[in-house]
């Protein structure tokens, strides 16, 4: 398959080579340049592995032979992603790989493509964070030869226990506490792959979901989920509520349905970082400046991924629910789902409630539960009024020495630092 830059269509890539180069020219998206379909009800019947092996090959041949993508599949996926009931709704568990988000589905597919792609050149991958994609990668690519991780992040607006899990690690993991916001850190990592003699110097790409073998990795679940979901349960219309904030998950239910998923529509959840929700409303994008939240990995006002959904929904004719929900909405739906005997955090929370708060009668509602609670604790225990259990792997990261350095939100410092840390 051939993905086209969206800013230069002309500009093309088979999936190793945009995999490899992250982003195009002037910054521009690599998207699929025709989204494949499947054959569904095969699909959904067949076994978890064979049913990877179907949605991946298309976007992934030649570069890969289907050996080459089972072995892949079994090394990545070596955790599950269950569906269960909240109330009369179905919650899509995310949180079930090692670092309890699921970026790590995207991550940890990554680090097996681009181990056999990238060839004997040191690489550098470097990413922004807001929360959640920092431990992902950092696991994922930890100890891989070759390849050095850096990790931004906003100082400040990142839970302790997401922090702790990747800034003690070390190695091939540096991780650096940006002063400003999650946009800022985004900013950075765009204005470095704008430097052509740094990219070159340092072989760099980027892990965040604007790569598309992490794009391709998240389209999975949405199938597992509708797997998942009784086919008389959702005869009536299935709609997906997605926590959004840089609009990678977003796209990657886009991109299933386009597929042949059977979901009816979608409805994008925000926080109060409402850039989308406004715009499909008013036509004009005015992102504001970024608004700190208990939901703080949807802190985007510039979401990346959102030139690929726009692509997708114009393309086929598809129209958006998108809802914003505020600080007293979240916390409300985390007393609710709490209710209901379902323990959430904030970011299903705000999804949970744009969900109850556009499903329709007759439909069958989902929702995706992106992080572990426990991720959350301090949010969670202080709206619930107890104490959550502590993870093993939370535990052991909150022991160790964070690692991080502190640096200002301006590109030549970075430039600096990563060319430093390339000649060590």
């Amino acid at each position: 398959m051939e993905f086209f830059n969206l800013r230069r269509p002309s500009e093309r890539a088979s999936f190793a080579e945009a995999a490899r180069r992250g982003l195009g020219s002037d910054q521009g998206l690599f998207h699929p340049s025709a989204i494949p379909t499947v054959d569904a009800e095969a699909a959904l019947a067949a076994p978890r592995s064979a049913r990877y092996r179907t949605l991946l090959s298309p976007f992934l041949s030649p570069d890969f032979t289907p050996e080459e993508i089972d072995r892949m599949v079994a090394a990545a996926f070596t955790f599950e992603a269950p569906v269960v009931r909240a109330g009369g709704s179905f919650a899509l568990e995310l949180f079930h790989g090692p670092t309890l988000a699921f970026k790590d589905f995207g991550a940890r597919f990554m680090a097996q493509c681009l181990s056999r792609i990238k060839g004997d050149a040191p690489m550098t991958i470097l990413t922004a964070t807001s929360g959640d994609t920092g431990a992902a990668v950092a696991s994922a690519f930890q100890g891989a030869p070759g390849i050095r991780v850096v990790v931004l992040y906003p100082e400040g607006r990142i839970s302790r226990p997401q922090e702790q899990l990747f800034c003690t690690i070390g190695g091939n993991i540096a991780t650096v506490a940006v002063k400003g916001s999650f946009d800022d850190c985004q900013a950075l990592v765009k204005a470095a792959f704008d430097d052509a003699s740094l990219a070159s110097a340092i072989g760099l790409n980027s892990a965040n979901s604007i790569n598309v073998s992490r794009l391709v990795a998240q389209v999975l679940y949405f199938w597992d989920l509708c797997a998942a979901v009784p086919a008389d349960s959702r005869a009536g219309g299935l709609v997906v509520s997605v926590p959004s904030g840089n609009f990678g998950d977003l796209t990657a239910g886009l991109m299933a349905k386009a597929m042949g998923a059977p979901i009816s529509r979608f409805v994008a959840a925000t926080n109060a970082n409402d850039t989308v929700p406004r715009y499909l409303r008013s036509g004009r994008w005015e992102p504001r400046a970024t608004v700190s939240t208990a939901s703080n990995a949807m802190d985007v006002s510039r979401p990346s991924n959102w030139p690929r959904a726009e692509r997708i929904l114009g393309d086929y004719g598809w129209s958006l629910d998108a809802v914003s929900v505020g600080e007293a909405g979240t916390v409300t739906a985390l007393r609710d789902l709490d209710a209901l005997g379902y323990t959430g955090e904030p970011h299903c929370a705000v999804a949970y409630d744009a969900l109850r708060r556009s499903l329709r009668p007759g439909e069958a509602g989902a929702f995706l539960c992106t992080a572990h609670p426990a991720k959350f604790a301090d949010a969670v225990e202080s709206v619930l009024g107890r104490r959550l259990p502590v993870p093993p792997a939370i535990a052991a990261a909150m022991s160790r020495r964070n690692l991080s350095i502190r640096m200002e939100p301006d590109p030549e410092k970075l430039r600096a630092y990563l060319l430093e840390g390339a000649a060590d």
